[in-house]
């Protein structure tokens, strides 16, 4: 038996087969588990990151913020409608002013014109009246002579009773104011004077010259007598009365520069007369 049988071999006893496959195994799936996730990881590299970004929570506060400032906004919106419809009002009223203003320009022209027409043919026909008397006076002079004065003035003179007190009153009145709606004692208008004379002797006569003319009977210029009342313009429309003395003359409230005063039938020939005595 050799000195070295029972010393143990320093040399490593070599593995075994089947434990360095397992070995080789698992460093092959080790690298094999790297080489994926290299590859991965280079794939991981090659495609954008998309970062995602978190909004603010809404808070109580905010939602009041948010809240308020939409009711601001309609605010306004409807603060604007409102100014809008306004000002198309106002721009619709001052159109409508102005088309009723030139409407009632037009109107008022209108109104002028008709006005002036109807002046102008009511002085037309007082003028037309007025020489139609005329006329007729001076026919009358012209075929009576002096025959017809000698009437008037036999007439006028022998005047009694009411008439008298008429002629009477209305010249004791002369050289008085006139004054337009006065009915004396200190001054009268045309008609106040008429009225006034006859209220002497009891007979009442209306106010105004345009009653005073439709007041007794009609009668021809060419058959006055004294007491008579002589109106100028249209029976019914005169504007001016006075009462008739006799001899071609009478008395009458002219105007304010002449005051009452005693003139021929020339200086004013009236248009007609009416006898209440």
């Amino acid at each position: 038996m050799s000195h070295t049988a029972h010393i143990r071999s320093h040399r490593k006893p070599r593995r075994s087969s089947s434990k360095m496959a397992m070995r080789a195994g698992v460093a092959g799936g080790v690298l094999g588990t790297l080489a994926v996730a290299g590859a991965s990881g280079s794939a991981n590299a090659a495609e954008p990151v998309t970062q995602t970004l978190e909004l603010p929570t809404l808070t109580a506060d905010m939602a009041v913020q948010v809240a308020q400032s939409a009711e601001v906004t309609q605010l306004a919106a409807a603060n604007y409608e409102l100014a809008a419809e306004r000002d198309a009002a106002a721009a619709n009223a001052a159109k409508q002013a102005k088309a009723d203003l030139a409407d009632a320009k037009k109107k008022a022209a209108a109104r002028k014109k008709k006005a002036a027409e109807e002046a102008a043919r009511k002085a037309a026909a007082e003028r037309a009246s007025r020489a139609a008397a005329r006329a007729a006076l001076t026919a009358s002079a012209s075929t009576s002579g002096s025959g017809a004065s000698a009437s008037v003035s036999s007439s006028s003179s022998t005047a009694t009773g009411s008439v008298a007190a008429v002629i009477s009153f209305v010249k004791a009145q002369i050289g008085k104011s006139y004054v337009l709606g006065a009915s004396g004692p200190s001054a009268y208008d045309c008609s106040g004077l008429v009225q006034a004379a006859f209220k002497q002797i009891g007979v009442s006569l209306p106010r105004v010259s345009q009653d005073q003319s439709t007041a007794g009977t009609q009668v021809s210029l060419s058959n006055l007598q004294p007491g008579d009342i002589l109106y100028w313009g249209g029976s019914g429309s005169a504007y001016h009365v006075a009462v008739y003395v006799g001899d071609g003359m009478f008395v009458g409230a002219q105007n304010p520069s002449t005051g009452i005063v005693e003139k021929p039938l020339s200086y004013d020939p009236p248009s007609g007369a009416v006898r209440v005595l």
